[in-house]
């Protein structure tokens, strides 16, 4: 059996924020320093390569993609909104996040890779396909499903998000399509204000929204009652993951209370159900997650249940 890869590039580095600014560099490097423990020997390291224009299309039409890449500064700092800044190298970084997860995408339909962890920033649920937003310029797990489905001809595509942010971009760009699968648990009340239960799209957006101060015992009720039983049902011939680590007990940002060892379940019982469905193919991709700590060890409890699919 092929080996998880591990995708990332260097270019995901130098998209820069101000000091202080939650969404920061130091994120991704927590990151690779737990992935580059002896335990994580066997993942496949593998650069990612620049998205195409064709690709980034399927979601974002090209005039937002032209303004997006168009309103990167040539020093300093430049605001999309309130909590979006780009920096010289957000460009890069950003085609490099969203090319991560579609070469994620060919990896595994080619059978290089038994599944694989896309380790970029800036990450991406909260691009709509109009608008860049809540510290994402390119929506990176949408490209990577819309890519299954033209590319590789996956008939369903469905993306599962367990970040405490509901993807609300990721709800848009599938809501009118039946054969694309989204499911979110995520805080309520909190940013950005949509992942209510009664928004269903076309019967394919499955949202479980939890109270301030949730802890293990929801959120896997949520996922075991509701999502999974809904994947199920729907037949996923490709499984993609918004994997944010924000709904943490340490995180900063949030009011959940989801432990470690919650993450690593979440994605084990994800892996069984994808290899009931579509053999295992599975991508996931770095979302949100602002306590470096907290971050670094879900992570490692993520790729880790994900070499053990």
């Amino acid at each position: 059996m092929p080996p998880t890869a591990l995708i990332t590039h260097t270019a995901c580095l130098y998209h820069e924020t101000p000091p202080g600014h939650p969404e920061s560099a130091d994120r991704l490097r927590a990151v690779l320093q737990a992935l580059s423990s002896h335990e994580f020997n066997e993942l496949t390291k593998i650069d990612a390569p620049l998205v195409s224009v064709e690709q980034v299309t399927r979601v974002h039409p090209q005039s937002i993609v032209e303004a997006a890449l168009g309103a990167v500064p040539d020093y300093g700092f430049a605001q999309i909104d309130g909590d979006t800044i780009l920096s010289p190298g957000s460009g890069q970084a950003a085609l490099r996040a969203a090319g991560a997860v579609v070469h994620g995408v060919d990896l595994v339909m080619g059978g290089q890779a038994r599944n694989v962890f896309c380790a970029v920033r800036p990450p991406g649920h909260h691009a709509e396909p109009e608008a860049a937003m809540g510290f994402c310029l390119f929506n990176n797990v949408a490209i990577g499903a819309l890519h299954a489905r033209e590319a590789h001809g996956i008939g369903r595509v469905a993306v599962l998000d367990f970040d405490v942010h509901h993807g609300n971009g990721t709800q848009e760009a599938f809501a009118r399509d039946p054969n694309l699968f989204f499911a979110s648990t995520h805080q309520m009340p909190l940013y950005p204000g949509t992942g209510r239960a009664e928004e269903r799209g076309a019967g394919n957006i499955h949202n479980v929204p939890l109270p301030y101060g949730a802890g293990s015992q929801a959120f896997r009720d949520a996922w075991s009652r509701v999502i999974f039983p809904a994947l199920d049902a729907f037949g996923p011939g490709f499984v993609l993951i918004s994997a944010g680590f924000d709904a943490h007990q340490r995180d900063p940002l949030a009011n959940l209370n989801v432990l470690t060892s919650d993450f690593a379940w979440v994605t084990t019982e994800i892996c069984k159900i994808s290899a009931r469905h579509c053999e295992g193919r599975v991508v996931s991709t770095l979302e949100g997650g602002y306590d470096l700590s907290a971050l670094a060890e879900s992570a490692a409890a993520h790729v880790g249940a994900l070499m053990k699919a």
